[in-house]
């Protein structure tokens, strides 16, 4: 039977499709190797008795395809030439020495990561002032800035000064290690024992550390006992926020007044650039006193925070439930109870002067707004004068118009028979004014009449 199998070679088969040309071709080389004897049915594998065979085209391939092939044999040489320089990077990592294992891989993969990705680690310049009274400058990293002070990364950011376009608001936010400031140029944390300040150098940072540091001197006490630092860094902050805000307020009402008394009766450019500047630092002023006002009554109305603010640095805990206290030692909780009740009068006594602050700012706004109406109304009243008189110089000249057309119609070089008569100069002038005269007087009543003038 084997010697019947004819020796067709699969190349002259009337076949164009290429999957039936290669499907023909292997049951062909299937029959060549049955004959030779090398591969039966019986046999139970074929590598147990062929040798390694290297794999054999039976058609000629395209040009393209074999272009393809040999660039993506040239691009796994690569990827086996970067492969081979990868495991050599990690050989030499494995040789770090044993007291450095845990540290510098850690640091060398995740600045690798960042550098990879682009990104740098923030890295803040803050004022570190402890409850001792000592003040230190430092360099601290958004990384250690987490782990110190118990925070995550979106509470960090109401008071990144790279953020200070976002989060302008005045936000007050109390968590359970710390404390987070953002009292316009002021942003600070506040922690148990020290308080960083980002923005040292602006004017509210350094009037916070100048209203700070006198309440940590012992020696300005005189006997009375101690607040907490929490409590002293957050009256504090109030107090500086609020007495630049009185402050600007006191600088801005007596040059109102004047301006007020003023400009009734002088109008001048200078006067009204003045009002204008003031008016635009009124608004400023009691934009930010409302906002701070809404600050605190949010903060008074959530006894959850304030008790927070309390137990911070104590050994007491809160129930989820009803915020009930819990404390190891039972005079702690009485004397949170009472520094509860301080804070909310603290509280209530600076809402006071926020109000009194938004209330003399709004009520020196209306007075500027009251005088704007006022000058509007007076130029209008000006230029309705003007209004008139240019209509009545408009009347006059119609009126001399028209006797200046009869005067021309007879200086016309054409006779008339007028000439010859000496009376007739006199009595053409008498008529141009006595027609011009009525003209004026009846449309001037016209006007009148309709109200116009």
């Amino acid at each position: 039977m084997a010697a019947l199998i004819p020796t067709v070679s699969p190349f002259h088969l009337p076949a164009k499709a290429s999957e039936l040309r290669i499907f023909v071709a292997g049951a062909y080389s299937i029959l060549r190797l049955r004959n030779s004897g090398v591969w039966s049915p019986e046999s139970r594998s074929v590598s147990r008795r062929l040798p390694a065979l290297e794999a054999v085209r039976c058609f000629a391939r395209p040009k393209e395809e074999i272009e393809l092939d040999s660039l993506m044999s040239d691009d796994d040489d690569e990827a086996r030439e970067e492969d081979d320089k990868i495991e050599s990077l990690k050989d030499s990592d494995d040789e770090v020495p044993p007291e450095f294992s845990d540290g510098s891989r850690n640091l060398k993969t995740a600045s690798g990561d960042s550098l990879s990705m682009g990104i740098r680690e923030p890295v803040y310049q803050v004022v570190e002032v402890k409850s001792s009274g000592m003040v230190s400058r430092k360099k601290i990293n958004r990384r250690h800035l987490l782990k110190s002070s118990g925070l995550r990364p979106r509470d960090i950011r109401s008071v990144d000064p790279a953020l200070w376009l976002i989060n302008s608001m005045p936000t007050l936010l109390v968590r359970d290690h710390a404390i987070l400031l953002n009292l316009g140029s002021l942003r600070a944390i506040v922690m148990p024992e020290s308080v960083l300040i980002f923005n040292y150098n602006s004017r509210g940072g350094k009037a916070f550390i100048n209203a700070l540091l006198p309440r940590l001197n012992p020696k300005n006490m005189n006997g009375a006992p101690s607040m907490p630092f929490v409590l002293e860094v957050v009256e504090a902050a109030l107090h500086s926020r609020i007495q630049r805000l009185e402050q600007r307020l006191w600088d801005l009402e007596p040059q109102v007044q004047a301006l007020l008394e003023v400009l009734p009766n002088r109008l001048t450019a200078d006067v009204l650039e003045q009002l204008r500047i003031s008016k635009q630092a009124l608004v400023e002023l009691g934009s930010r006193a409302d906002s701070l006002k809404q600050m605190l009554l949010d903060i008074l109305e959530d006894t959850h925070e304030i008790r927070l603010i309390c137990i911070m640095g104590r050994d007491c805990t809160l129930k989820k439930g009803n915020d009930e206290m819990e404390c190891a030692v039972p005079l702690e909780k009485q004397i949170v109870e009472e520094e509860e009740e301080e804070i909310e009068m603290l509280l209530e006594n600076y809402l006071q002067r926020c109000e009194y602050c938004h209330g003399q700012a709004e009520r020196l706004l209306d007075s500027a707004k009251e005088m704007e109406d006022s000058i509007a109304v007076n130029l209008s009243s000006r230029r309705l004068e003007v209004s008139r008189v240019e209509l009545l110089l408009q009347l006059g000249a119609f009126c001399v118009a028209v006797g200046a057309l009869v005067s021309g119609i007879f200086g016309m070089n054409l006779r008339s028979y007028l000439e010859e008569h000496a009376f007739a100069f006199w009595l053409t002038t008498a008529g141009i004014i006595v027609s011009a005269a009525v003209t004026f007087f009846l449309m001037y009543k016209y006007l009148r009449t309709r109200k116009i003038l």
